[in-house]
């Protein structure tokens, strides 16, 4: 559960009982608490980026949602649910690093009830067409849920009109508030895991993969669909040896399923921007950006990123392949890239 420093509240906020209520409790926490029209972060202009960067991780600003248009959020859904914004996570590769500027806050917001009545209109407007929704493009929406119940909310939303289906993804394995959820086995909850090298190396202040492991048991006997995005996977020393202990520790859990699980496997790429981004925030980063041993390539929207060679690429595949076929009871690899 994120618990953060401070607390900005948009005014506006405060006109809704979600506001009302967690202006309430954060007023008896030992929390600074900042009530101004919109709800604006302002940092301090001497702050360095590192200064900002914290300064903003432990932040969370209380805001009220515009109703405009959904992005949408090909190829994995149609559209992005914009109920959170930002992850108190500290992964250093994370892209949010690039996308959310210089104070990477995390934003909630309280007209829960408002925002799924927009998605319900694009859901009627696509009918008889299933319209799936992406509840994390650009968050990781478990750490303030115990302070919104928004996931459960839409859960329970989704799970209630057989034209919808809702999805997120998490590093975190805090999720009993959502046990019990009338979900209708409309929603998937994925959760993204990496070897316990890389979470202490580069995914500070999320879960150990064991307990993500065990959260995601918890919601598959709850009846949920559940998946495992493996990503981003670096290619390290013994990295073969570490990866094949995770996905054996995935098999072991569950050994004796009927349904399938979806597996996904994303390998580490980087570019330039999210480099200069990363390092101005940590200096001393051990993140792998080494452009000697990548290979450039184009993106679909015009930019460019380092990737790994195709040798190496083919002997990561021929690996995931092998071990989740051997460790995985009813597995399925979506894709491996």
């Amino acid at each position: 559960m994120f618990k953060p420093a401070k607390v900005i509240f948009d005014e506006k906020s405060l006109e809704y009982p979600l506001g009302k209520r967690l202006f309430s409790y954060f007023n008896e926490e030992d929390t600074e608490v900042i009530v101004n029209k919109g709800g604006r972060f302002i940092g301090k202009k001497a702050e360095s980026p590192i200064q900002s960067f914290i300064s903003g991780k432990s932040s969370l600003v209380v805001g009220v949602r515009k109703i405009t248009e959904f992005q949408s959020c090909k190829p994995s859904a149609n559209y992005q649910l914009p109920l959170i914004s930002g992850c108190s996570g500290m992964c250093e590769y994370c892209y949010l690093n690039t996308q959310l500027g210089k104070r990477p806050y995390t934003k909630i917001y309280v007209n829960v009830d408002e925002i799924l009545e927009k998605a319900l209109n694009y859901i009627n407007e696509r009918k008889p067409k299933t319209t799936t929704f992406e509840g994390a493009a650009t968050s990781d929406p478990i750490p303030t849920e115990e302070y919104t119940g928004a996931m459960k909310t839409a859960i329970e939303f989704f799970g209630s009109n057989e034209y919808s289906y809702f999805r997120f993804v998490t590093k975190f394995s805090n999720v009993d508030s959502l046990i019990g959820a009338k979900h209708n086995g409309r929603t998937t909850i994925r959760f993204s895991l990496n070897t316990d090298r890389i979470i202490r190396e580069f995914e500070r202040g999320t879960d150990p993969f064991i307990k993500r492991i065990e959260a995601a048991k918890k919601l598959y006997n709850d009846g949920y669909k559940i998946g495992f995005i493996i990503a981003p996977v670096f290619i390290y020393e013994n990295w073969m040896e570490e990866y094949e202990n995770l996905i054996k520790k995935i098999g072991e859990e569950f050994r004796d399923i009927d349904k399938k699980i979806e597996i996904e496997v994303i390998s580490h790429r980087y570019t330039e921007r999210a480099k200069n981004q990363i390092l101005s925030v940590y200096p001393e980063s051990k993140l792998p950006m080494d452009k000697e041993n990548r290979t450039l390539k184009y993106g679909q929207f015009g930019y460019t990123k380092y990737v790994y060679d195709k040798e190496e690429l083919e002997r990561m595949k021929i690996f995931f392949k092998d071990k989740a076929s051997k460790y995985i009871k009813n597995c399925i690899i979506k894709y491996i890239i």
